[in-house]
């Protein structure tokens, strides 16, 4: 074990592993932050909390059934020419749950946003979590399986996973609280979700979406969210000297 904490390739690759683990883990944030705001407020931090240990609980579980995870990929059958398994079924029934949810947010949001009699729905506590458990499964099978690819030590592994998890619970408060915030990021965090939806049952079916793809698209749209967010508040205060 000592020889293993001083090999440099070890410590290259848990911190590769770690920051390969936080980006993968953004869109597990977007969805518990939108999810959990449908919580009364004094209930939404116990529910990202909760949320992000199941989520530590699912990859280590994941990670010890390694054997498991390998039958994973065994063809079940096939369908439109495409031999599919059993992560293919998992990446398929998650995408289409992600585009379902995102489209009913969407049309909830826009919605409440025309009618002027708004009322909040508020979801039940189980419910939450239960929302958040399945999409951890999916998320997680596509992060277990990127850190099986880059290392063969499994407790640089599960570190890599703690330490990703405990950056986005440190992180998720303040993402969600910027997300309620401002409508147009939630309304831009749902597209999101929606295009992660449409990536994972592609890669259900073999169709392979470079994540470096989506991954600039997020953060390009989030960029010019940003100039958007700072132009309006300098119109804003530009109106109130004027006013």
């Amino acid at each position: 074990m000592m020889e293993a904490l001083l090999d440099p390739q070890i410590w290259a690759a848990l911190v590769t592993l770690t920051a390969l683990e936080i980006v993968l883990g953004i869109d597990n944030i977007i969805f518990i932050a939108i999810v959990t705001g449908k919580l009364p407020r004094e209930q939404q931090a116990r529910a990202r909390s909760i949320g992000l240990s199941l989520a530590v609980i699912t990859r280590i579980a994941l990670l010890a059934s390694l054997f498991f995870l390998s039958r994973l990929t065994v063809s079940l059958f096939t369908l439109l020419g495409e031999e599919i398994s059993v992560r293919d079924l998992v990446l398929i029934g998650g995408g289409l749950f992600l585009i379902a949810k995102s489209t009913f947010e969407i049309h909830g949001t826009l919605e409440g946003a025309e009618s002027s009699d708004i009322s909040v729905n508020v979801e039940s506590f189980a419910a939450v979590i239960v929302q958040i458990l399945i999409l951890d499964i999916v998320f997680s099978l596509d992060s277990v399986i990127t850190a099986i690819g880059m290392s063969n030590h499994l407790w640089v592994m599960a570190t890599a996973i703690v330490i990703a998890v405990g950056f986005m619970l440190v992180f998720a408060g303040t993402l969600s609280d910027f997300v309620h915030r401002h409508p147009t990021i939630k309304m831009l965090a749902l597209a999101f979700l929606l295009m992660i939806g449409t990536a994972l049952i592609a890669e259900g079916f073999d169709l392979e979406v470079p994540k470096g793809y989506l991954y600039f698209a997020m953060a390009f749209s989030v960029f010019v969210e940003m100039l958007n967010l700072r132009l309006r508040r300098g119109a804003g205060r530009r109106e109130d000297e004027s006013g």
